[in-house]
């Protein structure tokens, strides 16, 4: 299969400090990947990286030409006291096809609607956003990212603090964007879930520990290796030189 993301020696950071270096490897086309590992193990960083928001410190990161990227971040990083309803929050899903003012005729309304039923909220349109649930919340992201259509979907901790039936029809669409062939990336804590439904899985501490297949990669002693490999991290690592190499 080709690559629908590919690292070359790739390191980024934050002020030329290394968060996550000398990463190589591909991601293909239509694969389900989590991205799992200790706290501070750079895992976010490396989705930030891959969704465009950091440049990198050394090394290259490729996405496949013509692939539409879609990145769903940490609910922590979203402004939930924004004024705006449900229906707007998912119709914004359609800017990359309507623009950011374009209308919304007829047919592009029946996508919103039908975005909001596939995540179970057929009847909260006008709910203000800042009045959901976390669990809500989760499922109207989802939605917004059901129209977005894209090849390549970010997932940074989806499932976090959100309740079990949400997180299980949420998996259901991560499961259908797998059968549609779109690549999925997903950051994720739950070892269990990754086993029981991510066939790919990186286990990253600063830098690689395993990539590969699940089962291969979540063994005992990966997992502990990782653990301390993050624990000797030097937070005052010197800084990367972009012209070094």
């Amino acid at each position: 299969m080709s690559a629908a993301i590919r690292l070359d020696d790739l390191t980024l950071g934050y002020d030329r400090h290394p968060a996550v270096h000398h990463l190589s490897g591909e991601i293909a086309v239509g694969s389900l990947t989590a991205i799992v590992g200790p706290n501070g193990a750079g895992k976010s960083t490396l989705l930030k990286g891959i969704a465009g928001a950091l440049s990198p410190l050394g090394g290259a990161l490729t996405l496949a030409k013509g692939q539409r990227l879609a990145y769903l971040p940490q609910s922590a990083d979203l402004d939930r006291s924004f004024p705006i309803h449900v229906y707007d929050l998912v119709a914004m899903g359609l800017w990359g096809s309507a623009g950011i003012f374009g209308r919304i005729g007829s047919g592009a309304r029946a996508k919103v609607e039908a975005a909001i039923a596939a995540v179970g909220l057929t009847g909260f349109e006008r709910r203000p956003i800042g009045a959901l649930s976390g669990g809500q919340m989760q499922r109207v992201l989802f939605a917004r990212l059901l129209l977005q259509d894209a090849d390549i979907i970010l997932l940074d901790e989806p499932f976090t603090a959100i309740d079990a039936r949400t997180t299980a029809d949420l998996l259901a669409l991560v499961q259908r964007w797998h059968g549609e062939a779109r690549t999925v990336v997903a950051v994720l804590h739950d070892i269990e879930t990754v086993r029981r439904a991510f066939p790919q899985t990186l286990l990253l501490a600063r830098e690689t520990v395993a990539w590969g297949q699940t089962a291969d990669v979540l063994t005992p002693a990966n997992l502990l290796a990782a653990r301390r490999m993050v624990e000797a991290f030097d937070s005052q690592a010197g800084a990367c030189d972009r012209d070094a190499a």
